[in-house]
């Protein structure tokens, strides 16, 4: 329940940036501060939150930050009444407040609860159930907001009179208030629910330290760089999400705001991949391998890709319903099936062996999401430079070469080479 909320909310993105960027008349780089506002609080929320769990535990803290997203869905009906873009990132940044604790708590619970091998195929499982939800938000939402409207896009709304475009951008912005109301009840419902159920606290393992060696998270190079690597791949992440709909919207195509669904439909068909072949035909290294290399090679399908129709995506789209989409488009959805396992496998591998820093190191992880924030802005301002969301593309190439880095070469680092090893007969102490 808790992995749908998180895909629920986060990938209602998706659909909420081609939306307000008509609705607050804004260009790609401004709107792509959804993303940012949403994001930057897994960074500025991370190390107080984890301060928290440590008093609360775990399941405690859950229902902390379900109640926090309740009050932010909340805020939602006076930045829609009012039409303002500050007061609407306000209530973003206060769902990715209360996602951080969750996140923070969630995580790491699942890494422990069970067998540290098959730790990528429990987080797979949750992946699933998080991205299914990302299925169904940008429907949910086209559905109750965009129903009933005939041309809603830039062009339509720029046409009309300043006194009609008023009154047809406050019409459309009220729609927004029923369905955040809809997601406060539910939030502080599952409140109770979490608060009063069952779940197991998870005991931390202990960790073989050399005598001095480990005092803080920091120390631990495949935690720091793991951060980093999460941070490139939820840029991505999000730019293959939340993006598709501005591209599509810049094509013509009239189903903009439902195309954050093809994304995420390729990212369950790769957590179920991982599920069946993770440990049983590939470890979690090879398989965050092949999800750096295929992610590559989709950003290149991205940018040299038709923008016109044909046989490749007519082939892919005619037997599941989906509306048929340009190549290029579907090499962005298909990213999401390339990266679908870098979550997965990054988690086991950076908080293998960190004993007593399990929530630090947890919290540095969820740092990582910044990535969200960054990458996509830098998306919007390429795009915004050259007058063409394809241009922003480029930025995804980097990002998953260095998680490359960190599947190669990152995550076996255990300590820093600049760092001053104890000597050969010291062999450490239990603590």
């Amino acid at each position: 329940m808790l992995f749908f909320i998180f895909g629920f909310v986060t990938w209602l993105n998706g659909s909420l940036i081609p939306f307000l960027r008509i609705l607050c008349e804004l260009n790609e780089f401004q709107a792509l501060f959804v993303t940012f506002a949403f994001y930057i609080a897994y960074t500025v929320m991370a190390l107080p939150m984890s301060m928290i769990l440590r008093r609360t535990g775990y399941r405690d803290g859950m229902a902390i930050g379900l109640g926090i997203m309740a009050m932010a869905s909340l805020v939602f009906i006076p930045a829609a009444q009012l039409g303002s873009y500050p007061v609407f990132l306000l209530a973003l940044f206060g769902l990715g407040a209360g996602l951080t604790i969750l996140q923070t708590a969630s995580n790491p619970y699942v890494v422990r609860v069970g067998p540290a091998e098959s730790a990528a195929t429990r987080i797979a499982v949750m992946g699933i159930i998080n991205k299914s939800a990302g299925v169904l938000a940008p429907l949910v939402f086209t559905a109750l907001v965009f129903s009933g409207l005939a041309d809603f896009n830039s062009q339509a709304i720029a046409s009309l009179d300043e006194s009609t475009r008023s009154a047809r951008l406050d019409e459309v912005a009220n729609r927004l208030v029923m369905p955040y109301i809809y997601m406060a009840g539910l939030l502080f419902l599952l409140v109770g629910l979490v608060k009063y159920s069952r779940l197991p606290e998870i005991e931390e393992e202990e960790v073989m330290e050399t005598a001095g060696q480990y005092t803080g998270v920091w120390q631990f190079p495949q935690v720091v760089l793991g951060a980093l690597a999460l941070f490139a791949y939820i840029g991505v992440e999000v730019i293959a999400g939340d993006t598709i709909g501005l591209y599509g919207e810049e094509l013509g195509l009239s189903n903009f705001s439902s195309l954050t669904s093809y994304t995420m439909v390729f990212m369950v068909f790769g957590y179920v991949l991982g599920i069946v072949c993770i440990p049983r035909w590939i470890s979690q290294q090879q398989a965050l391998v092949g999800s750096a290399v295929a992610g590559g090679l989709c950003v290149l399908g991205v940018i040299f890709g038709s923008q016109e129709t044909s046989a490749l995506a007519t082939g892919l789209w005619g037997w599941t319903g989906f509306p048929v989409v340009p190549n290029s488009v579907f090499f962005v959805a298909l990213m999401g099936l390339a990266h679908a396992l870098v979550w997965p496998t990054i988690w086991p591998l950076a908080l293998s062996g960190v004993g007593k820093f399990t929530a630090q190191a947890s919290a540095l992880l969820i740092m990582g999401i910044a990535g969200g924030a960054v990458i996509p802005l830098i998306f919007g301002k390429l795009a915004a430079l050259s007058g063409t969301v394809i241009a922003g593309y480029w930025i995804a190439l980097p990002c998953y070469l260095f998680i490359l880095f960190y599947a190669l070469k990152g995550h076996k680092l255990k300590t820093w080479p600049c760092s001053t090893r104890p000597p050969d007969g010291d062999k450490g102490v239990r603590r």
